[in-house]
Parts: structure tokens; sequence; C-alpha cells
């Protein structure tokens, strides 16, 4: 064959290859729609602001393919609020996403819509990942689970404490890594451990609250609840207007079968913080405990015209209205509820 002629050939089958890729490309890659392209910003103010149709937005978005992580790793922080099959399905599908930072997000997102006993099957495959910060967020969102909720990743996750465990100690000493031993040894029951770990904490930063909370639990747990309760009263008189403390005060009282003073420190932490939907939505809970209905009521009415997209308080309030029988409030809140998100799991129930 002619040189001519064999350069013509080579030429014509590098053509056919690259319009028969290019063919493949365009068929396999979908066309976003200009509208979803340009409605993101739309969709996450929607999905934040708890307006009507906010679930079909945030599920277009999602879905996108040409989406940049960032914005994946925002829409991931409302989805919880949005729960339904479609949900699941995006966040599932985010936890095999090539971004570190998105799986991550995939895994809170994961931790916020499923219940505890279902979650280990999605998420005890990311203990193996292959980023570490990955792995030891999936241990976070895997701690406190019980061996029957863990299943078959009791002794995966195990091995993911130890791992980390090995890494927090060859760590420069902080606070936040002796904290992060703390939590990880109370998960294991080593409460001496974790005392210590929490002892440190405390001295690298003496107003890190979650730790002084966590060391009166750790007190708690070895049975020395009179210093534990001398150690909170201590900090409460240092910093009565703290709202992180007043609520623990509650939270304390409340574990010992003192639900009527842990209103106190309940209401005390909403005055001090009113925009707290979490310290809000524990008082109701507890109010509604002590048989007052009404006032109950009342709490979460606040936090949802606070905050339209708390799913959690919407949901709660339907069944406190539907127990004392106001069921024009029901139909009210269900009709909003279908608004936001049609196939959310409380309206398929039939709540």
């Amino acid at each position: 064959m002619p040189q001519s002629r064999r350069y013509l050939l080579i030429s014509l089958c590098a053509l056919f290859a690259l319009a028969l890729a290019w063919f493949f490309l365009r068929s396999t890659t979908p066309v976003v729609p200009e509208a979803i392209r340009r409605g993101y910003s739309e969709a996450l103010t929607q999905a934040r602001t708890g307006q009507p149709g906010a679930a079909r937005v945030l599920y277009q978005q999602l879905g996108r393919p040409d989406l940049s992580d960032k914005r994946r790793v925002w829409l991931h922080a409302e989805l919880p609020n949005y729960p339904s099959p479609q949900a699941l399905k995006l966040a599932d599908a985010d936890l095999q996403h090539p971004s570190a930072d998105v799986r991550i997000a995939a895994i809170k997102s994961v931790s916020g819509l499923v219940p505890n006993g279902q979650r280990s099957l999605l998420l005890g495959p990311l203990l193996d990942d292959s980023d570490q910060s990955v792995r030891f967020v999936a241990v976070n969102a895997l701690l406190g689970l019980s061996p029957d909720e863990l299943g078959l990743y009791f002794g995966p996750l195990e091995q993911a404490i130890d791992a980390w465990e090995q890494v927090l100690k060859h760590q420069p000493e902080s606070a936040d890594t002796q904290y992060q031993l703390a939590r990880l040894h109370l998960h294991n029951a080593e409460l001496k451990d974790a005392q210590q770990a929490l002892e440190r904490t405390l001295q690298l930063a003496p107003g890190n609250l979650p730790a002084l909370v966590m060391q009166i639990d750790v007190l708690d747990r070895q049975g020395q609840s009179d210093a534990a309760q001398q150690l909170l009263a201590k900090q409460l008189k240092a910093q009565p207007d703290s709202a992180y403390l007043q609520h623990a005060l509650g939270l304390w009282l409340l574990h010992h079968g003192q639900s009527e003073f842990a209103l106190l420190g309940l209401s005390k932490a909403v005055e001090l913080e009113p925009d707290n939907k979490d310290y809000r939505y524990d008082l109701a809970t507890t109010l509604h405990g002590e048989q007052e209905l009404e006032a109950a009521q009342k709490q979460l009415q606040e936090i949802v015209q606070r905050h339209p997209a708390d799913r959690k308080a919407r949901v709660l309030l339907i069944n406190y209205w539907k127990e004392s029988g106001q069921l024009q409030n029901v139909q009210i809140l269900l009709a909003q509820l279908e608004q936001l998100n049609p196939d959310d799991p409380a309206l398929q129930q039939g709540l």
C-alpha cells in the first residue's frame, strides 16, 4: 500500500475514533436545563427558609453532575430537613463522590436522615475510606450506636477507633485532640482514661464548656453524682448567664429524675438564647413530660416560626396538636409540610 494511502487511512481511523468518543460523551453526559443551572441560590434559600417546593429544588440541584463540590456541601447541610427515598438516594450516591469534603457532607446528611439501626449499613463501608478525615467522620457518626445497631460493623468500628486513638496520641497535644480522645475513651467505657483526657483538655482550654459538661457526665457514670453536681454548681456560679451551662443543668436534673427543677434550667437557657432551637426543643419535650401540653406546643410553635425549615419541631408539633384534639391546626401544618416536601415519610405514614 502506498505511503500516502496509509497516512490517509490512519487519519480517517483517528477521525472516526474522535467522532465516536464525542458521540458517546454527548449521549452519556446529562444536559442540565438552563433554569436549573441558574437556580442554585434560589434553591438553597428556599431550603434554608422552609419555603414551598424546597425539597423539589433541593433534589434538583443535588442531582446536577456539574455542581461544584463547595455548593454540593452546602446543599447537604439542608438535606436532613427534607427526608424521602430520593433524598436518601442522593446522600447515598455522594458517599462515593471523588471529593472527600462531599463524602463528609454526605455522611452528615445520612446521619440526619436515617435512624440509628439503619445508619451503620450505609456508613460502615466509609470506615475503610481512602481518606483519613472521612474515616474519622464516619467513626464520629457511628459512636454511641449499640453493638446490635452496628451489626457487622462493630469490629471495623473498634479497629477504626483504635487507629484514630493512635493518630491522636501522636499529634501535637491540644485541647481538641484531648477532647476527641476523651470521646473515644467514653465510647469504650474507659472512664478513668476519659476523665484524664478531659482534665487535660480543660487545663489547655479552661473555657471549653463541652469538655466540662462531658466531665460531669463521666463523674456521673463513675457513681460520683455529688462531685458532678458540685462541679456544675461551681461553673454556674462563675457563669450564671451561660445558656450552655443552664441547658446542661436542666438535662442533668432531668436525668436524675428532677424534671420540675429541670424546667427552670431549660427555661433559663431559652431565655438567654431565644433563637437556639435545640434548647427550645428540649424545653418543649420536658414540658410535655410534665403534662404541660399547651406550654410545650407554644415552644414548638416558636421554633417553627423562627426556623420554618426545622422538620423535627414541625412533626412533633403535629403530634402534640393531634394529641390534644386540635385537628384544624394539624391539617394546617400537614398542608404546609406537603408544600415543603410531598414525599415526606410523615405524610406517607398518614401522620
